[in-house]
């Protein structure tokens, strides 16, 4: 497979050049091998290079190939659940440390000078359902006690701090920001490659077989890498390779547009302080500016990749309604990727088999969350003393999981009138 980027994004079309990561040949042997070069493997990879660890990457595209280079770019700290739930479930170190994940990204970043358009403007979470703005309350509070700089915004607030219309309230947690994150991406890479560490790309892992008190994973064209340890960060491209793992998630397009550049009037009126968002609805949508200055949108696509510009119909009919202003402008990009959601909207760290580490299902908050878990099991592979974030758990395979498409779309459908009914 090209180690070029397949996805015709406004991310592939801006990115600074891949790092080179040819593919694995002949036999190695290798501390850890990480299979899957996005957030998690690529931070993992780094961490464990700079403790000293030899370390192998191996990746079917590229780094960044799969939703850690298609994403909206979006750096969200927290999880689905808010704080009190995330105590009562996990204890109060968990709750710390999702409410820092942002701060693991940016921190990543600036050490290792990477070239990514970061900043660090914050996230809304905007509500067009007044029923919801006392939950955004309680959500802000409960943030702000525990430390979070944040606000909360009216409709006349989020009138002027989005440029668009339909809002009823929100707030603005400033923990957050956005970057570029193919760029990201292949910085990580070129940092974990800087440390150490060895990264193969078009080297897919088809088989992970027990050697000894470690593995021996071999790649598509007969490459072998035997090691201590395994790391499997796939999330949304998850395949057969461990049993039961793809039936644990259900891999949803997220689907994205992005216009022509505004011009100064228009930057004036859209995002005028740089914020992202995404909103509160069940199938919601998210939006920021984007490289050269083009409105960025996106939201839930079908399970069938996109075959043309009539498949974004949604996410253009969103883009059009929130802003009028946006008729005027034409679409320059177009393009999907597979993010993995989960039945508790929560990731899974699994250990079904000594000596193999297995994170994954970040329900679309993989830019923050993926790259503090990656450092984090990094840590711990080097240390173990170092606590993992969340409870190990079973891999609890999702029932007739193949039939996915079919119930996740009727689920969709059903939360979509959910969020109709709504006011």
């Amino acid at each position: 497979m090209s180690q070029t980027h397949p996805v015709a994004s406004i991310w592939a079309a801006t990115a600074t050049p891949a790092p080179e990561t040819p593919a694995l040949a002949g036999d190695h042997r290798a501390d850890v091998t990480v299979i899957g070069a996005g957030f998690t493997g690529l931070a993992a990879a780094l961490r464990l290079a700079q403790g000293g660890a030899t370390v192998r990457v191996l990746d079917a595209g590229a780094p960044g190939f799969g939703a850690s280079g298609r994403n909206g770019g979006q750096v969200i700290p927290g999880l689905k659940l808010d704080p009190d739930a995330l105590d009562a479930q996990f204890g109060e170190a968990t709750t710390d440390f999702v409410g820092r994940a942002a701060d693991v990204a940016f921190r990543l970043i600036e050490t290792h000078a990477i070239a990514c358009e970061p900043r660090r403007s914050g996230w809304i979470q905007a509500s067009v359902k007044t029923s919801h703005l006392p939950t955004l309350e309680r959500r802000a509070a409960a943030w702000a006690k525990r430390g979070a700089s944040v606000e909360v915004l009216d409709a006349a607030a989020m009138a002027r701090a989005t440029g668009g219309t339909g809002f009823a309230g929100g707030w603005l947690d400033r923990r957050a920001g956005a970057l570029h994150p193919l760029n990201y991406a292949r910085g990580l890479a070129r940092a974990a490659l800087a440390a150490g560490a060895q990264i193969h790309g078009a080297s897919r892992a088809t088989r992970l077989t027990p050697q000894g008190k470690g593995w021996l994973v071999e790649t598509e064209a007969g490459a072998r890498v035997t090691s201590d340890q395994v790391v499997l960060a796939t999330n949304g491209y998850t395949d057969g390779l461990w049993p039961g793992l793809r039936a644990t998630v259900i891999p949803a397009h997220s689907f994205q547009v992005a216009t022509q550049p505004l011009d100064a009037a228009l930057l004036a009126q859209i995002l005028p302080g740089g914020s992202v968002v995404s909103d509160t609805r069940r199938i919601g949508n998210y939006f920021r500016i984007g490289p050269g200055n083009r409105l960025m949108m996106g939201g839930r696509g079908s399970f069938a990749e996109p075959r043309s510009v009539a498949d974004y119909g949604r996410i253009i009919a969103a883009l059009h309604a929130i802003f009028p202003q946006s008729r005027t402008l034409g679409l320059e990009f177009q393009w999907a990727g597979r993010v993995a959601m989960t039945p508790d909207h929560l990731p899974h760290i699994h250990r079904p088999a000594p000596n193999l580490t297995i994170a994954l299902g970040y329900n679309g908050r993989g830019v923050a969350l993926a790259s503090a878990m990656g450092d984090v099991i990094g840590a711990h592979l080097l240390d173990p003393s170092v606590r993992l974030p969340l409870t190990v758990s079973p891999l609890r395979p999702l029932p007739l999981h193949g039939l996915h498409p079919l119930y996740a779309t009727a689920a969709i459908w059903y939360y979509r009138l959910r969020d109709a009914l709504e006011r």
